[in-house]
Formats: structure tokens, C-alpha cells, sequence
């Protein structure tokens, strides 16, 4: 009777095991982190090495024995460059994939979209793309440029004698936030330098644009004028014609040079660059540096790329958002390990301070007060193989200005993102 009575608790046992505790088990043995790019529509050419190259990062720190002794699992969604659907795959991966990070996002439209679901759910966002600031949230942390980082240094260098004493300037950019915010900061502080706005012409064109024969056309025209520059905030598969035309039109650099903000070795990766040869582009890393930790990064992304049959393997690149998400990673898993959980609001405490050697040569700190990365400028000449040459950096990492100076009521505004509601 003892037997039979042990024998129908081990049978009650057995459904138990399968429908709940084998998966509580493994949900123990692994921490969940979101991956969530556009891995179709406009965005894709940029956002899909932004998530393999997020895998890459996960799959080395596991390989080292993961995090707290549980290795990562990435939960991968696709947005599929749908602003709205960015917040919901937000909210579908804090509140049912229980994540305990996201890293992800491009355009800042998409940023938006998703930044009152972090607030409300109390999650954490690694934001790893340059972005137009004027922005700080408890529960982001920005891994990419602020436009002190980017933007002004740019066009500083254009008016130098170095970068040619541009002064006047064609600001083309695809119609959003981060276009239109940044062109709005520029044109403030090329007004501070003096510059008219006689000499500046703002034209945006929608996500996806393709046809820019009469852009192109107006910008020699604007450029009849003497020392212009073009400033191209343009996102996404749009850069490629745009590139395209400017060579149709025999748009040199050496007459009008374009500096672009949203253009890596990745967007060029499919036009010839011989005819580009000499236009800029203004980051904060590029894969031809010469230091062994990049060195290592390139060598190690290539080897990914081939060992899981990535498409055209042989010619994948990096970039600077890139990096931005290798070393995003890397510093919140560094933050967890210190404040020994994955609970959010002891990780945003341990993120104050974070230092990690980047792959830019530089080793790069996470703001204690602004979540924001202090980084390295560079400026870098488009070569004939789709590399940069880098003809300007700066000598040390810069700290954020998430609040432009440039704009109206800015400096006034604190640097410290207010304290979030941790999720009841």
C-alpha cells in the first residue's frame, strides 16, 4: 500500500515537473536581455549588424562564464522600422519576455516611441546611436554621441582651414526628431559664428527616399555661391542613392564636400566610394583605427560573421553604433556584477562610473550623473575601399551636453535624469 501510495505521487509529480518547474529551472540558469532592431523596412541596413554584433558581445560573455554565473539569453524582435510597433515590442519584452535590459533602437523617432514604456515599467534602455540630445531619462542610458560629441565639433572642422572654411552650408536630413532637432542646434550655432541665414538651406525628405536628382541639382546651385558644405543628417537605405546621385552629378569633394552624421562603413558597404573619396563623416569610432583592442573587436567580428554564415560574410564591416552596443553591453554587464543583481534600480546605481576599454583606443566612462557616455570625436575621410582615413580626433574623451547650450533656456536646465518609480 506504501508503494502504490509513493508510486501515484511520483505519477501526480510528473505533469508538475513538465508544466512548471522544468521551466522555472531554467529560467533560474539564464538572464533574459531584449535585442530590438528593425531587422526589415528602411532601418534594416542599419539596425541588423547592430543586433548580430549584439549576439557576437552575449555570446563572448557567456563563453567567460556569463553574468553572475547564469548565461545571457537575448530575446530578438523586429520592429521592422514601424515607430509604433517599437513600443510595443518594448512593452512585450519587459512585461512578458521579463527581461532585465534592452539594448536597441536607431532613429530617435523609435526612441521616443518606447521611452514611456521604459518610464512606466521601470526597464532599462542602451540607446547605442549619435542622437540629437535634449533628452535625459532614468531609464536610458545613451552609448551613442550627444551633438557636442558629433554635431558641433563637425562643423567646426568644416570652417577651420582644415576642413576647407566652409561658410555656407546645406543642411539635407531625412524628416524627423533627430534631423530636424540637430539642424536646429546648428543653425544656432553657426549663427553665433556669424553665418547668415542667407547662407544656410534646411530640405528634408521622407524615410525610404530614393530620388534625389533635383536635391543633388540644387545643392550645386546652392553651392554657386562659394565654400559649402553639405551636413547630412540622412538615415538609413535613403543614403545609398543619395550617394549615388552625387556621383551621377560629378559632386566632388573637393568643390562641395558632405559630412554626414548617419553614414558608417556599413551604409557604404554597397556603392563604389571611389568617386566619394574625401567626403567626411563625423563619429566617434571607425574600423580602420590602428590599436590592438580594435584589433581584436574587427578580427573577432569577422570570424562571427563567417563561423554563422552571415550574408557576404567576407566583407562585413564595423561602425560606430557598433561599437557603441559592444561596449553598452559590456558596461551593463560589468554593473550587474557589482551591484550583484539584476534588479534595475541597483544596476542604474552601478552604472555610475563604468569604465570600459573601448575598440575607439580610448577607455570610455558612463557619466555618473547624466547617463552618458564620455567619447572620443573623430572626423574621417571616405576612402576608395569604404574605409575611413581619420583626419581629426580629439585628444581625450568629451563629457555630454545632453542640453545644447546652443538653444534657448538650455543653461539653465540640471544634468542629473530625475529618479524613476521603480515598477509596482
Amino acid at each position: 500500500m506504501e508503494r502504490r501510495t509513493l508510486l501515484q505521487a511520483m505519477a501526480l509529480s510528473v505533469p508538475l515537473f513538465a508544466m512548471g518547474f522544468s521551466v522555472s529551472v531554467r529560467a533560474a540558469d539564464t538572464i533574459k536581455v531584449g535585442i530590438m532592431h528593425s531587422l526589415s523596412g528602411t532601418m534594416a541596413i542599419s539596425e541588423t549588424p547592430l543586433k548580430e554584433v549584439a549576439l557576437m558581445t552575449i555570446d563572448q560573455i557567456n563563453a567567460r562564464g556569463g553574468v553572475l554565473g547564469k548565461k545571457l539569453e537575448p530575446v530578438v524582435v523586429d520592429p521592422a522600422s514601424n515607430w509604433p510597433l517599437f513600443a510595443e515590442k518594448a512593452r512585450q519584452l519587459l512585461s512578458q519576455d521579463k527581461v532585465a535590459a534592452v539594448f536597441g533602437c536607431w532613429t530617435s523617432v523609435s526612441r521616443k516611441s518606447v521611452l514611456p514604456v521604459f518610464e512606466e515599467l521601470n526597464g532599462l534602455l542602451f540607446y547605442p546611436v549619435q542622437y540629437e540630445g535634449e533628452e535625459m531619462s532614468p531609464n536610458v542610458f545613451y552609448t551613442g554621441a550627444a551633438p557636442n560629441q558629433q554635431a558641433i565639433p563637425a562643423v567646426e572642422y568644416l570652417m577651420s582651414e582644415d576642413g576647407g572654411g566652409a561658410r555656407r552650408f546645406f543642411l539635407l536630413g531625412t524628416d524627423y526628431v533627430y534631423p530636424r532637432t540637430t539642424n536646429k542646434i546648428l543653425r544656432a550655432f553657426l549663427h553665433a559664428k556669424g553665418v547668415q541665414d542667407n547662407d544656410i538651406r534646411e530640405v528634408y525628405t521622407p524615410f525610404g527616399y530614393s530620388d534625389y536628382q533635383t536635391i543633388v541639382a540644387n545643392i550645386k546651385k546652392f553651392a554657386a555661391g562659394g565654400n559649402t558644405a553639405v551636413i547630412s543628417t540622412i538615415n538609413g537605405d535613403s543614403n545609398v542613392p543619395f550617394y549615388k546621385e552625387l556621383t551621377n552629378q560629378g559632386v566632388k569633394a573637393t568643390d562641395v564636400p558632405v559630412i554626414a552624421f548617419s553614414v558608417g562603413e556599413e551604409e557604404l558597404r554597397g556603392i563604389d566610394t571611389r568617386p566619394l573619396v574625401g567626403n567626411l563623416a563625423a563619429w566617434n569610432y571607425f574600423e580602420s583605427l590602428d590599436n590592438p583592442t580594435n584589433k581584436k573587436f574587427v578580427a573577432d567580428w569577422k570570424a562571427y560573421a563567417r563561423s554563422h554564415k552571415l550574408p557576404n560574410a567576407d566583407t562585413v564591416v564595423t561602425n560606430d553604433p557598433m561599437e557603441a552596443t559592444y561596449v553598452g553591453i559590456h558596461l551593463w554587464a560589468q554593473a550587474v556584477e557589482k551591484a550583484g543583481t539584476t534588479d534595475v534600480d541597483k544596476v542604474r546605481a552601478a552604472m555610475a562610473g563604468q569604465s570600459f576599454p573601448a575598440p575607439s583606443g580610448f577607455t570610455l566612462t558612463m557619466d555618473a550623473t547624466n547617463h552618458h557616455l564620455h567619447k572620443p570625436v573623430m572626423i574621417g575621410e571616405i576612402e576608395s575601399n569604404g574605409q575611413f582615413n581619420p583626419v581629426w580626433e580629439s585628444e581625450q574623451p568629451v563629457r555630454a551636453q545632453p542640453w545644447s547650450p546652443w538653444l534657448p533656456g538650455n543653461k539653465q536646465k540640471g544634468d542629473t535624469p530625475v529618479k524613476a518609480a521603480s515598477a509596482q
